[in-house]
Parts: structure tokens; C-alpha cells; sequence
């Protein structure tokens, strides 16, 4: 089972209640979710809590939001999928992430990560014209190449490639 924390803006959006959970999870299965706008557009930053390994999923609407578990699942497959994870990672990260609960954020340390992958997108939004003229594979590719603090100046991306080979 995985767990997706959001925060109360992404709550408030996802209208559902969220389940209180004990802070023990598999770190595969443990991702936070914050709500986003950028060019007015309702957008989604999923960062997986133990690598900061994070994609970006643009345009939400209003009926999206009550399958933000599917959204999550199909983004996050087809993430891996571009990043070229070999097939048996991909399908172990599917198979951890077959049920999925909804919970409060409980990590700062991870929001804080989240904070500063925010500021990138914005700004790399902004100096591509806007999202219609932003390359989105290209930027969900260079947010898991920043060096994160959280990560001793790791990037998502490797702490990934190392949860997935232990």
C-alpha cells in the first residue's frame, strides 16, 4: 500500500477526508502532493518522500481531481517509463503503489524540497513563454537533475535508481 500526503490546498481541491495513518510506510510507497498554479491552471507536484524523485502533471480540471489516484499512477508509470527504468523496477514501483491512501503532509523537510522544485518549474515556465511552450517531459526530466539538500546534494533521479537496486 502507498500513501499520497497532500497538503490542505491539494486536500481542499480533492474534497475528501484524510485518513490518519501511522508516519510507518514503505519509503517506496511514501509520496507528498501539493497543489500548484502556474499560468492559471490547476497543476501537481508529486515528489516521493525518501529520494525527491518528482514529476509534474499540468491542467487538472475539477473531475480529475476526484481520480487523483489513477492520475498519480498513470503519471508516475509513465514517468519511469521516460526515464528508462528497466521493467521489473517499473513494475515493482506499480505493484507498491496498487492501493493508494489519501493523508495530511507530515514532512517539512520533504515540503521544503517541494518548495524549491516549485520555484524551478516556475521559473523555467516562465523563461520558456508559458506552458503552452513548455517542453513538459523535458521539465519533469530536469527537476529530478537538481541537486536537493534533503539529499546531500543527491538528485531524485539517483536516490530513485538506489531504493529501487536494495
Amino acid at each position: 500500500m502507498a500513501i499520497l500526503r497532500c497538503t490542505k490546498k491539494l486536500l481542499k481541491e480533492l474534497k475528501v477526508k484524510p485518513v490518519e495513518v501511522d508516519d510507518e510506510f514503505d519509503p517506496l510507497g511514501s509520496w507528498h502532493a501539493n497543489l500548484l498554479w502556474i499560468d492559471h491552471r490547476k497543476c501537481v507536484l508529486f515528489t516521493q518522500d525518501a529520494t525527491l524523485f518528482s514529476f509534474f502533471v499540468v491542467g487538472l480540471k475539477k473531475l480529475d481531481f476526484q481520480h487523483i489516484r489513477e492520475i498519480f499512477g498513470q503519471r508516475m508509470f509513465k514517468s519511469l517509463l521516460r526515464e528508462g527504468f528497466p521493467q521489473d523496477q517499473i513494475e515493482r514501483m506499480l505493484d507498491a503503489h496498487r492501493e493508494i491512501t489519501i493523508s495530511k503532509s507530515n514532512n517539512r523537510s520533504v515540503l521544503g524540497s517541494m518548495n524549491d522544485l516549485a520555484f524551478q518549474l516556475k521559473w523555467s515556465v516562465a523563461d520558456a513563454g508559458g506552458l503552452l511552450n513548455t517542453d513538459l517531459n523535458a521539465l519533469n526530466h530536469y527537476l529530478n537533475r537538481i541537486p536537493m539538500g534533503a539529499t546531500k546534494m543527491g538528485y531524485g533521479i539517483e536516490e530513485l535508481k538506489k531504493l529501487l537496486n536494495e
